[in-house]
This record gives C-alpha cells, structure tokens and sequence, in this order.
C-alpha cells in the first residue's frame, strides 16, 4: 500500500495554484489524497497502451508517433486537436480543462492510449493486472534535467526553478515532481523482464527514428507500408513538429505555459546539456551518476 503524505508545497505562481501530494516520497502533481485513491484504483482494459516517460523524456513526441500509426500516418486526424486535448494523462489535473484527465480517461472508449510519468511501483494495480502494453521512453539524465529545467520556468502550474544551480541540485537529489530520474528509468528497466513492456531510448529514436518506429509497429502487432513510415518520420521530426500548433502546445493557454519565457519544443537535440553544466557540475554530476547507476545494465548516450 502507498503511504500518502500530506500536501507539502501550495504557492501562487502567477494566477495558477500548483499543489504537490507525496506518495511513497515521490512528489506528485496530485490535488488531494482523494485524487490519489482514485488514480491507484483506476481500472485498466486488456488493450490499454500506455505510455510512460519521466518528465521531459520525449512524451509528446512519442504519443505524436503513436497517434499517427493508430491513424495510418492521416497527418489531418493527428491535427484534429492538440497534444494535451487527445490523449489523457492519468495523474493530472490541467488547469485549463473543466474535469481531471482520469476522468477522461474513464469515458474514453477502447483501445485507449494513456500517458503517466509515474513510477513503476506507484503504477495503478490493474494495469499489472491486465497485462497491458507499456511502452517507455528514457532520456539521458543530463538533458533531461535541461529540459525540465526549462519547462518549470515557463511552465505556471510548476514550482518556480528559480535557477539552474539550485534545479540542479534538486534533481541530483531527487527532490522534484516524479521523484528520483535514477529510479524512475531503473525501475522501469527492471519492470520490463515481467511485463509488457518496450523500452525505447530518446536518443535512439533520435539517431535512426525509421529503426525504433517498426520496433514499435511490431510491439503493436502493426503493419504499415514504407511510404507511411516514411510520412510518419517525417511529420514527428523535429522540425516539422515545432511548427505544428497541434504538437509544440502553442494552443494551450499562455498563463499556464508561457512561451515567451521559453518554448515548450526548444531544441530537441542530445547534447545540450553543455550549453549548461559547468566543469565542475560536469564532474560532479558523472561521480554520482556513477554512483547511482552502480549495478545498472542501462547504457546512456548523452550527445549524437
């Protein structure tokens, strides 16, 4: 059973309220320990997919490769509505939407694609239970923590970073929303041996997208022509997908994310993590990744 601790952090930032509840430690975007029951009791289906990443893992861009497949690479269905409206996330409560997306997931028919950036042991029962498909995303640690820092800048339902020093630091230790990067892709790796689950890296799909696209189609028992994955590369490139208002959430209101602070597709490219780190964060950095990964089977490529 998940030991529910009080809400331990709920400040004003800007016109929104953001309020963590800590489950098991881990630091969730959850309202109340009421919401949490109701996320641990969700009830999975058999032909559920979910997709799980920690924060700033390549979420959007993957659910983006995933709608076009279920839609045979229709670029117009996968610009019916943005990103945020299409698919739910099961843990969050946005802002801007009149009822938590668990909700909508429950009114959702089947299949149902689901996002949560939860960690494997916090994952709602019935998903183990049903033997539903997983798919995972991990991104190397030092970009992610980046990107993260980014979000939470122009992100209004997210604590202040005040600055990267201090975000660093909090992210080395833990201390931010879904808890411990280290053990959020261990316990996902581990998972994997005992469930249904395709583990795919960021940077993989970065280097050869085409390549870890057909893993997915044959996870998903798919099958498309090569002129539809080709479409497919295409359109969840880059690129393409920072122009697309339906993908880099330009539709969601400012007050919630604020572009002009920093935009929600920046750069997309491993290895940005330099324009960042200091030398010695570098090197403090690598001594307790070292430390944290001892033992780990888990390989990371940190710039292409």
């Amino acid at each position: 059973m998940a030991k529910v601790e009080k809400n331990f952090s709920t400040m004003e930032r800007s016109s929104t309220l953001f309020n963590i509840l800590e489950v098991d430690g881990i630091p969730l975007p959850v309202l109340s320990k009421e919401m949490w029951n109701k996320i641990s009791n969700f009830q999975a289906r058999p032909d559920d997919l979910f997709l799980v990443t920690y924060p700033k893992s390549g979420t959007t861009w993957m659910q983006e490769i995933l709608d076009m497949i279920k839609n045979d690479g229709d670029v117009e269905k996968c610009k019916r509505v943005n990103t945020l409206e299409r698919y739910p996330f099961l843990e969050v409560k946005f802002p801007h939407k009149e009822k938590p997306d668990l909700e909508i997931a429950l009114e959702m028919s089947s299949p149902r694609l689901i996002k949560t950036h939860l960690p494997s042991h916090l994952i709602p029962p019935s998903i183990w239970k049903e033997n539903c498909k997983i798919i995972y995303v991990a991104r190397n640690a030092k970009d992610c923590l980046v990107s993260f820092y980014h979000f939470h800048r122009m992100a209004s339902l997210l604590p202040d970073p005040q600055n990267f020093e201090e975000f660093y630091e909090k992210f080395m230790s833990g201390k931010v929303l879904f808890g411990s990067w280290f053990d959020h892709v261990k316990g996902w790796w581990a998972a994997k041996d005992t469930h249904q689950i395709l583990y795919l890296f960021y940077e993989d799909i970065k280097k050869n997208p085409k390549h870890e696209i057909h893993k997915v189609l044959e996870f998903l028992e798919k099958t498309l022509s090569d002129d539809i994955i080709n479409r497919i590369v295409h359109h969840t490139s880059f690129d393409v997908m920072k122009y697309n208002p339906m993908a880099n959430q330009t539709a969601v209101p400012s007050y919630i994310l604020n572009h002009s602070i920093s935009k929600f597709m920046r750069k997309g490219m491993p290895g940005d993590w330099k324009n960042h780190f200091t030398v010695t964060m570098n090197e403090n950095f690598d001594k307790y990744y070292e430390k944290r990964m001892t033992g780990a089977t888990l390989t990371f490529c940190t710039e292409i």
